[in-house]
């Protein structure tokens, strides 16, 4: 036997890996949202002028469970690809990039900054890129599995900036009071 692992021991490797990373990425995801009181029902948000690329409000929850799924099948590949070269810098960068990603949601959505979201999503996207560099090294398809990832952060981008453009009075503003009724 001339290899380190059988072809069964690293796919069971990347299967326990899968199993831990798939979760906390999306799980992570989803607490990111729900803390930064983002989506439609958010009073700041729903007073904002919304540019004419803004896509249907149900696609950002789709979009973003998929590509959730992707990233922590990409870390699952990286992170079984035991002994290669560059790994922990992959994985590293990973972590760097999610941390920013997460963060996002909180400073658009809970303290209304677009112009600061703005900072965080274009430095999201060099690290991504970074990262999508530093996997096609470890894993070509773990790179090519960050690609859709990319390509709707760059979006987001554009999104983030046209709403900066048709909103500039909100950057920062507190959300517009809200009124509870009370049926007697």
């Amino acid at each position: 036997m001339n290899a380190i692992a059988s072809r069964g021991q690293l796919r069971a490797s990347f299967l326990r890996w899968a199993l831990l990373t798939v979760p906390a990425v999306m799980l992570l995801g989803f607490l990111s949202g729900r803390l930064g009181g983002s989506g439609p029902d958010n009073p700041w948000f729903e007073a904002l002028v919304k540019p004419d690329i803004f896509p249907p409000p149900a696609a950002f929850g789709i979009v973003w469970s998929i590509l959730y799924l992707m990233l922590g099948f990409a870390l699952a590949l990286v992170c079984a690809a035991w002994g290669a070269r560059g790994r922990t810098a992959a994985i590293i960068a990973f972590i760097l990039q999610l941390a920013v990603n997460l963060s996002w949601s909180p400073v658009f959505f809970a303290a209304h900054q677009i112009t600061g979201a703005l900072v965080v999503i274009a430095v999201l996207d060099v690290l991504v890129i970074i990262t999508i560099v530093l996997f096609w090294r470890v894993r070509k398809l773990a790179a090519l599995l960050l690609v859709p990832y990319l390509a709707w952060i760059l979006f987001a981008t554009l999104l983030n900036y046209e709403f900066l453009r048709a909103n500039p009075d909100a950057d920062g503003q507190a959300a517009p009071p809200s009124f509870q009724r009370i049926a007697i």
